[in-house]
């Protein structure tokens, strides 16, 4: 589990594909800290650590199975690219953001950026799918980062970056057409199971 607070931008060192997709992962992360088999959510996709280095900068690797790749944006991942990173939740931590699984949902695509005083308004096209669990005022986890939605028209809702979640996370490099990692949030997703259930 996680918060969708990033704690780290990392990029993205190396990439081989063999069987599944591994990625190395540049980090600000202490990795004496961090145990082989230990969950980072990369870009809002929960991947397990199987290998761990310093040189020439702290690093850890992930494999990727083609499922997630085919259900998230991590066909655009290239070296040197920049990710939004935050280690898994523990017991006592504060719960500053929502709680996200790391499961992602779906792919949405920016379909809208302009700047808002200091901040930025980014308008997001949600599939047909998942366009039914947002809500304004509601939470959603983009590329990881725990986020509040302004408001909905149909399958578009619009997020405000205030300059600290620029500064912080990869949101600073937003661009026209993205494809980004979008995980619902779970209260949603179970208030509509219910419902359809009943």
């Amino acid at each position: 589990m996680f918060t969708g607070i990033v704690t780290d931008m990392g990029e993205v060192l190396e990439l081989e594909q063999k069987g599944d997709l591994r990625a190395r992962i540049g980090t600000g992360y202490d990795t004496s800290r961090i145990d082989i088999g230990a969950s980072i959510a990369c870009e809002g996709v929960c991947l397990t650590v199987i290998a761990l280095g310093t040189s020439p900068r702290n690093w850890f690797d992930v494999e990727i199975s083609a499922e997630t790749v085919s259900k998230t944006n991590l066909t655009d991942w290239k070296v040197g690219k920049r990710l939004n990173l935050e280690r898994a939740l523990k017991v006592g931590d504060e719960l500053g953001g929502h709680i996200v699984s790391g499961h992602v949902d779906g792919v949405a695509e920016v379909v809208g950026v302009r700047p808002e005083g200091d901040s930025l308004r980014v308008t997001f096209r949600a599939p047909e799918a998942l366009a039914k669990f947002i809500a304004p005022k509601g939470s959603v986890a983009l590329n990881g980062t725990s986020l509040t939605v302004n408001e909905v028209e149909g399958r578009d809702f619009g997020i405000n970056f205030i300059p600290h979640t620029q500064k912080v996370t990869t949101w600073g490099e937003v661009a026209l057409g993205d494809k980004i990692n979008l995980e619902v949030d779970t209260m949603a997703r179970y208030v509509a199971r219910l419902r359809d259930w009943g």
